[in-house]
């Protein structure tokens, strides 16, 4: 709600919901454009940065064409198509004959862990500013796109940084500068960046559900002298930034930690992860059943040592078949825009988004941790199981 400034007791409506944003740049989190040097420069450095961290994570280049020769349109977009896709043979080939809006943009790079930008036409959220004296009343023109210089790198025929950059860059002493050909310090800049950039870890506990087979909420059994609600929320506390519980709305008790009330309703635990991400698309969600009574943490440690972040989840896979389970993984921040994609195609199962996606599937130490309980008589299973335990230890 805004005050009006006439009047700071009145309060004005606002019609659209205070969402929390992701936090991209033009294109996707992690970009830089280069500026400063000739293109051919630029794409250069692009190429080497791009093969160095590419075994890791996902990288792509922007650019933008001035060949003033080709006017014409290629394939079928002379014909006034608006889209053709290749299915080459060792790539995929889209394009476009329409406008790609800043969001479309950013829809596309979804999956992207980091984006090389040329600076000479295209802008991004970082910079990176080469020193070149042939290039000097170029990068001048640009001055005002200096907006976060993070690393400054001196060509072979400058010793200083310009002093027009110096004014425009005023915390320009505490940024790295390097010669141009310092390549293993340009590439362990980048890397540090990026580790640097790695979401951080929250945990939610599911918690929402109706547990309609079991007859009672699921999540109040008792099994370690506290409701299993409360004992998996403890369990994440060691391993987690921030824990929560999933609710439904008509669920009250949290108890000491905090809930997130689903807001994608009707859905299950897909709904679930959804209302996480809506409250922080920034942070990456470990997500756990409540109905996971032998989960213990060598199993929890292992998922989150082996984290993939370049993935869109890590998770374990299923002892019978194979397949993942969504209900004890990692889901990163770009899992949030491929999640909302598979709801508008209609389809609300979190495992079908793991199958079809770049997951890190692992084996699970013990896979009788991942074993839950939905009706009576797998509680009565697992009982069973516990009070073995108890008399062999």
């Amino acid at each position: 709600m805004i005050s009006d400034e006439r009047n700071p007791s009145a309060v004005k409506h606002s019609k659209h919901s205070n969402l929390v944003k992701p936090l991209t740049g033009n294109f996707a989190r992690s970009e830089w454009a280069i500026v400063g040097g000739y293109c051919v420069t630029i794409k250069l450095l692009a190429d080497q940065l791009i093969k160095a961290l590419s075994p890791q994570y996902k990288c792509a280049y922007v650019d933008a064409s001035h060949n003033d020769e080709i006017t014409s349109l290629p394939g079928r977009l002379a014909s006034d198509a608006v889209l053709e896709y290749t299915d080459q043979l060792n790539y995929s080939q889209f394009n476009f004959n329409s406008t790609i809006t800043p969001f479309k943009q950013r829809e596309l790079f979804s999956d992207i862990d980091i984006v090389i930008v040329n600076g000479n036409h295209q802008q991004a959220k970082a910079q990176v500013v080469i020193i070149d004296i042939n290039k000097q009343a170029s990068l001048q023109k640009r001055v005002t796109q200096l907006t976060n210089v993070e690393l400054i790198l001196l060509a072979e025929n400058a010793d200083d940084v310009f002093d027009f950059v110096k004014e425009a860059v005023p915390h320009w002493q505490q940024i790295p500068v390097y010669k141009l050909s310092d390549t293993e310090k340009i590439i362990a800049f980048f890397t540090g960046k990026l580790k640097a950039n790695e979401p951080k870890l929250n945990g939610l506990v599911l918690a929402g559900g109706k547990s309609v087979r079991m007859g009672f909420d699921k999540g109040t059994v008792n099994w370690y002298g506290k409701e299993q609600r409360f004992y998996m929320a403890d369990m994440l506390k060691t391993y987690c930034n921030n824990v929560f519980i999933s609710r439904s709305s008509v669920q009250q008790n949290t108890g000491d930690y905090i809930a997130i009330t689903d807001t994608f309703i009707n859905l299950g635990p897909f709904g679930a992860i959804l209302s996480a991400f809506r409250e922080n698309p920034n942070t990456a969600w470990l997500v756990v059943a409540c109905d996971l009574p032998l989960l213990d943490d060598n199993t929890l440690k292992h998922l989150i040592i082996n984290r993939s972040s370049t993935s869109i989840a890590t998770a374990y896979q299923n002892g019978f078949d194979g397949l993942p389970e969504p209900l004890i993984t990692i889901w990163e921040p770009k899992s949030y825009p491929l999640l909302l994609s598979y709801l508008a195609q209609g389809l609300s199962c979190p495992r079908k988004v793991l199958i079809n996606n770049d997951t890190k599937l692992l084996n699970a130490p013990d896979a009788t941790a991942l074993t839950n309980v939905n009706t009576p008589e797998d509680l009565q299973k697992i009982k069973d199981i516990l009070h073995q335990k108890i008399l062999t230890t």
